[in-house]
């Protein structure tokens, strides 16, 4: 049987495979199973007073190659439409250009992008909080943005000129006597015929986290009150635990202890046909109108679907598969989100893995139901300490248990020296297997990684796999090998059944 091994460090000579969907795996032009890992670089731009947004200052040069030798082969790379077209037909060329070199630089490095067309709030109209639309694309009516009071999400809650950007955008409403949405295609469809085929792009995100707009206000009405009668009714939370938490506790946020993942999901279902109605009849339309739009361009690489803000929640997804001249599209990537309620703050270590996991279960029923590979778009955060740690390990965990491909999120400057990227998301992990992977996993307490997979076919191609240090032991279907260096490990299999045990000092 026939091994060798190669380091990571030869990533200048990685040839970027052809990645495309067979079933719910995604494969390559060798026929390998990928395992897609790597992190969100979002670029939504600085804020400068007396000017507009300064875009291109994100992106960190050797960071993809950084990535690399961690073992992590893929971004989601997000632009926005403000940097992209600041004023109607003109195209920024420098910052494009800019881009362009980015994925020149994950070309030569061996890793891969997905092009997400980012927003939060529709817009940073005014430089006020939020990004995505330039002004001249947010129609606001009578409404104006207003500075943020309390949490940065408040203008999804009740925010009239948010929810009226929004509206605008789903009624594709006209400017200059064009709909917005044909704005907004003619764009994208700019933007893929300049990246569409470069090597390095897999695939495009046309819009981040779609937001129903002024139902979106009702969706969280609704929300508030059965969070409230929940409380209330439901025996199963704890009246004087909580009066305790919320009095006594120098963290009042602790009270969401006594919510589980059960009782979230009964709170959230108060937004259940609100958001189907808003994924079915506006925003299945629109991911439509995109993949067509695609396929126009002669580009057959990943549309990416992405759930409603709200089902980052926990809601259901409700939105089919493109079908364009009358057939389901195949080439397809479910890119759901989710978060704790506790992300981002010094609470985050009491994030809650049964809430976290109930939602990433609903997220499975959806990939199941639409037959496609999932990439998790975003998920993690960050915060300071190490004792959110173990969540972040509880969720790969269960991206390993359910065989998805992850981005990160996010990316800031510094960020590749911190623990969470050094100890936490560089693990051993499969990257290309050459056949089907029945299952994978780390053990950290035994520190020992397992991978079981069916190789179909003969092939020249090898299975790959991400091994983070030098281990003590390895064996492959019962026969010890011999594994000298970190990085991308390579190695041989005949057709059948095979087991590879990896076990580190």
């Amino acid at each position: 049987m026939q091994r060798r091994q190669r380091n990571s460090a030869e990533a200048k000579e990685a040839k970027m495979d052809k990645l495309t969907v067979k079933g719910t795996r995604i494969v390559d032009s060798h026929g390998r199973e990928r395992i897609l890992t790597g992190l969100n670089v979002c670029d939504k731009g600085k804020y400068v007073e007396g000017q507009r947004r300064i875009y291109g200052e994100q992106w960190k040069k050797g960071l993809a190659a950084d990535m690399r030798t961690h073992g992590m082969d893929l971004i989601r790379l997000g632009i926005t439409w403000d940097a992209v077209e600041p004023k109607p037909g003109e195209y920024n060329e420098e910052y494009l250009d800019f881009i362009g070199g980015i994925l020149d630089e994950c070309k030569e490095a061996g890793v891969y992008v997905y092009l997400d067309m980012h927003q939060d709030l529709f817009s940073g109209t005014d430089l006020l909080c939020g990004d995505g639309a330039p002004k001249w694309a947010t129609l606001t009516g009578k409404y104006k943005y207003q500075p943020t009071r309390i949490v940065w999400a408040e203008g999804y809650f009740w925010g009239r000129a948010v929810h009226r950007a929004f509206d605008s955008f789903w009624n594709d409403e006209k400017i200059g006597g064009k709909g917005i949405q044909v704005w907004f295609e003619e764009m994208w469809t700019y933007v893929i015929e300049k990246f569409g085929s470069h090597p390095a792009i897999i695939g495009f995100d046309f819009f981040n986290e779609p937001f129903p707009g002024k139902s979106g206000g009702k969706v969280f009405r609704e929300v508030i009150g059965r969070l409230v009668s929940t409380t209330v009714l439901d025996k199963t939370i704890s009246k004087k635990k909580l009066i305790e938490l919320a009095a006594k506790s120098d963290d009042p946020s602790r009270v969401l202890d006594l919510y589980t993942g059960d009782h979230l999901r009964k709170i959230t279902s108060a937004g259940d046909d609100i958001i189907k109605t808003f994924d079915t009849k506006k925003y299945f339309p629109f991911i439509n109108k995109m993949a067509r739009a695609t396929r126009k361009c002669g580009n057959e690489k990943f549309v990416f679907l992405e759930n409603s803000y709200y089902s980052n929640l926990g809601i259901p997804y409700s939105c089919p598969r493109p079908i364009l001249s009358g057939k389901t599209e195949n080439n397809v990537i479910f890119s759901p989100h989710a978060y704790d309620f506790m992300v981002d703050t010094p609470s985050y270590k009491y994030a809650s893995n049964d809430r976290v996991g109930s939602i990433f279960a609903e997220h499975r029923r959806s990939q199941q139901r639409l037959g496609v590979p999932v990439i998790v778009g975003e998920w993690g955060g960050f915060t300071e300490g190490d004792e959110w740690f173990p969540h972040i390990e509880f969720l790969l965990d269960l991206f390993d248990l359910y065989k998805w491909s992850n981005t990160y999120w996010c990316y800031f400057d510094g960020f590749t020296d911190t623990e969470v990227y050094q100890k936490v998301l560089t693990r051993p992990h499969p990257v290309a297997v050459t056949g089907e992977i029945e299952s994978y996993g780390y053990d950290r307490e035994n520190k020992e990684f397992n991978l079981g997979f069916v190789q179909h076919e003969e092939t020249k191609a090898k299975t790959e796999i991400f091994v983070p240090s030098v281990p003590k032991y390895a064996e492959l279907d019962g026969e010890e090998i011999a594994i000298k260096r970190k990085g991308i490990f390579r190695f041989s299999t005949a057709p059948g059944e095979h087991k590879i045990k990896i076990i580190f000092k």
